[in-house]
This record gives structure tokens, sequence and C-alpha cells, in this order.
């Protein structure tokens, strides 16, 4: 059985000029902007790229989480940034990359263990899995 979440958008008119919104089933999002403007320039509002990279930095975070707990680490803080990469080619724009930056605060764990399962934790995640690009991981463990 599948678990099945939705998110929405608009856009209208065609082309650069038109302007969209973005919604979440949940509400997280409602009619929140997005268009050219905010992907490519300065605009106000939010863009493709962004909301992968909170996607990616809440999936991944997660799974770490779940996977320190499982492994009887359960004190600490994980702080997670993805910054995902939009190249210009030849053919249009591609992502590239999602670069994610952890900082951490596991009690009680080498680093060495703590690498093993932030690596296992970054390939595995279902958001890693589904993006068909670059991923890269650095942390920084801060001893408890």
């Amino acid at each position: 059985m599948s678990i099945v979440k939705s998110g929405s958008a608009t856009y209208k008119p065609l082309g650069k000029q038109g302007k969209g919104s973005i919604s979440t089933e949940t509400g997280a999002l409602s009619n929140h902007p997005y268009g050219f403007n905010t992907r490519f320039e300065d605009g106000k509002g939010s863009n493709p790229e962004e909301l992968i990279g909170a996607a990616h930095a809440s999936c991944f975070t997660m799974a770490l989480s779940l996977a320190l707990a499982d492994a009887g680490y359960e004190d600490g803080e994980l702080k997670t940034t993805a910054q995902i990469s939009l190249d210009k080619t030849d053919d249009g724009y591609e992502i590239s990359q999602s670069a994610l930056t952890l900082n951490a605060v596991v009690a009680d764990i080498t680093e060495d263990k703590f690498r093993q399962i932030a690596q296992d934790a970054k390939e595995n995640c279902p958001v890693s899995q589904l993006l068909d690009t670059k991923i890269t991981l650095e942390f920084k463990l801060t001893a408890q």
C-alpha cells in the first residue's frame, strides 16, 4: 500500500511574464507565489529548487535521526541544509547536484560510526533515491 501526498501548481499567463502559485495538501503552502522572476531573478516567492532542497533536507534528516535512534543514540540534534544546483546546459537547464550540509550534536558517538550511519541515510532516504543527480554530504559533528 502506498502513502500518497500531493502538491499542486498553477501558472498563467504562459512564459516569462506568467505568475504561479504552489500549494500542498496539508496547507503548509497555500497559493504561495512562484514564477520566472522567483526562479531566475530576485522576485518574492518560491521556486522548485528550494522546495526540492527542503524536501531533501527534511527526508535525509529524518532518516538519519531514525537510524541513529535505532543504533542506540537518542540524545542529540541535527540541522541540515540542502543546496540544489540548477545549471544551464545546451538543451536548457538541469539540476546537477544536491549538496547536504549537516551540523550534528550526538552524545557518545564516534566520528567513524556517525559517518557510516550518515552516509547510509544519505544513500537510502527516499528523496535521495528519487533524485537522479550527484548528492554530496559534509558534516560537522560536535561532541556533547
